[in-house]
This record gives structure tokens, C-alpha cells and sequence, in this order.
């Protein structure tokens, strides 16, 4: 049985616009991925945690009045730090400097890693030259030594800093993998067609190959957000960030400092590593949908179950 796409509004019986129809079906796809499903649903309520963390978080984060290495009590559900901060109010308000984090520099890496590779896939001659010799550079220099060494030159800059140093050093890959993918494009009938009418090449990179595309822009962006709060967290816990502020990984930096598996206070360690670990699980299973665009192969429940 042949399935179309019905781009018709159910009750006004307009049609959709085809992106709008191309997204909705896209989001359904997304949607009867099980695993997809799962992702959205704990990407969802971390959401909903860093929104609503000035209402659902029962003290300021910062507020250190309370009794220093507290365990789990009625008062404080997570304890308190050996600064005498409740820890539940910090995971909460945590979650929103990550999530910003991963999803800011996330955006950009991929940005950059679209504008790059499409260009480097599209062009020849010198120019596809410079950027394949600065792509590999950066392939070939492991990611997290290099961040270090970046992030410990501009120490002291902020979050900001960290956002800048975690976006302009994890493009790379992503490039390379959307250069490929033009390459292939670009000997398509549409692109020649495009070539034979004058088109310029940026307008033939965004307008004809670029929209081709969407979905794996869409699963690297994923894949970027997921390195990104993982990078953040490895560099707050170095010390390399700003430990003024409250984030997932100057919990984990300051439990440390302070031994807290020694002192009893496990749930200092435990909560923001579990919450780093399920936000970035949720992000890898909603890649799993994501494929199924691109790759109806991959497709679950595409009858509807």
C-alpha cells in the first residue's frame, strides 16, 4: 500500500506549506521511535527543571546557611554541601547553565560545521584545498587536550568562554561528514540544472543541496549538544570553567574538593553525574529517530504503532 503525504489542514482544508508538511511528518517519524520517544520525554522534563527551577527548587542555590554535610532529611532531600548549600536547589539550577551550554554550543559547532562542510563538498580547486588541510588539522588533534589548552589560555572569561571554546573546537567531525554527503549532491540533475541557470555557488550550496539534508543537520546537532555538555562538564570539574556559578560540573569540581564520598555526602557526586548521563542519553536516543528520516530502514512503528 502506497503511503502520501497529506499535506492538507484537517479543518480549515488549506494546504500546508511543503516545509511545515515536511516537518510534521519528520516529527512523526521522531515520535514512533520507541527509543526517540523515550529521549524526548527525559529531554522534556529536564526542560521543564531548568524553566521552573526558581518555582519548584525549595531554596537559592547559593544560599549557604544551612548546616554544613547534611545527609538526606525531610529539610533537604539531597543533603547539603560542605559549603552548607542545599543540593537538590543546585541539581535544579544546575540544569540550566547546561542545558544552555549544550544546546548554544551545540548550535553553533553544528552552524559552522554546516557552512564548512557544504562549502568544502561543493568547491574544488584551491579553495576545497585550504579547508580540507584545516579540517584534518583539527581531526587529527584530540579534542579534549585541545580544549584544555584553549580553555585554560582565556580562564576566567565566563560561561561564555566555555560555550566559544567548546563550539569552535568540535565542528570538525561534523564537517566531514556533511561533506560527503555534498559531494554525493552535487552531481545531481537539480544541482547541474541549477548550474546551467546561472545560480551562484552560495545560493546553490543553501537553496539546492542544504535543504537535502535537514535531517542529518538535525542528528548532528544532536550528536554536537550531547559532546558539548559533556565537554562542559569535564571542564568544570578541571577547574578550567567558572566556579562561581552553579552547574552540574562545579558540583562535581566542588565535591571533589571537599572529599565528599569521604564526608558521606554521595549524593553531591551522584545526582549531577546521573543527571549529565540521562540528559545525554536522552539526546543519543533521539538520534535514533532522527536516523529513521533519513534511513527508513531504521523506521519504527511506520504503521502507526
Amino acid at each position: 500500500m502506497t503511503h502520501t503525504t497529506d499535506t492538507t489542514a484537517p479543518t480549515t482544508g488549506r494546504r500546508l506549506h511543503p516545509a511545515l508538511a515536511a516537518f510534521a511528518g519528520g516529527a512523526r517519524t521522531v515520535w514512533r521511535n520507541r527509543k526517540a520517544r523515550a529521549g524526548l520525554i527525559i529531554l522534556g522534563f529536564f526542560v521543564l527543571m531548568a524553566l521552573l527551577a526558581p518555582v519548584l527548587a525549595p531554596y537559592d542555590p547559593k544560599d549557604n546557611s544551612f548546616e554544613r554535610n547534611l545527609g538526606a532529611t525531610a529539610e533537604h532531600w539531597l543533603g547539603t554541601t560542605a559549603a552548607g548549600e542545599d543540593v537538590l536547589s543546585q541539581v535544579m539550577y544546575g540544569s540550566r547553565i547546561s542545558l544552555l551550554v549544550g544546546f548554544l554550543a551545540g548550535g553553533i559547532s553544528q552552524v559552522i560545521a554546516v557552512i564548512v562542510g557544504l562549502s568544502w563538498g561543493y568547491l574544488r580547486g584551491f579553495t576545497a584545498e585550504v579547508i580540507n588541510f584545516f579540517v584534518n588539522l583539527l581531526l587529527v588533534i584530540p579534542g579534549l587536550p585541545l580544549m584544555i589548552v584553549v580553555a585554560t589560555y582565556l580562564q576566567n572569561g565566563g560561561i561564555s568562554v566555555i560555550i566559544l571554546v567548546i563550539a569552535l573546537t568540535g565542528w570538525a567531525w561534523g564537517s566531514r561528514v556533511l561533506r560527503s554527503q555534498a559531494t554525493t549532491l552535487r552531481n545531481r540533475d537539480f544541482v547541474e540544472s541549477a548550474k546551467f541557470s546561472g545560480e551562484r555557488a552560495p545560493r546553490i550550496i543553501f537553496r539546492e543541496i542544504l535543504p537535502n539534508m535537514t535531517s542529518i543537520i538535525a542528528g548532528g546537532f544532536f550528536g554536537s549538544a550531547t559532546a558539548a555538555i559533556l565537554a562542559e562538564a569535564g571542564l568544570e570539574f578541571l577547574g578550567l570553567g567558572d566556579s562561581s556559578i552553579v552547574t552540574w560540573g562545579t558540583m562535581i569540581y566542588w565535591a571533589d574538593n571537599s572529599n565528599a564520598l569521604l564526608s558521606g555526602q554521595w549524593a553531591l557526586l551522584f545526582a549531577p553525574g546521573l543527571c549529565i548521563a540521562l540528559l545525554a542519553t536522552s539526546l543519543a536516543l533521539i538520534n535514533f529517530g532522527i536516523d529513521g528520516i533519513s534511513n527508513p530502514r531504521l523506521r519504527e512503528g511506520s504503521t502507526g504503532r
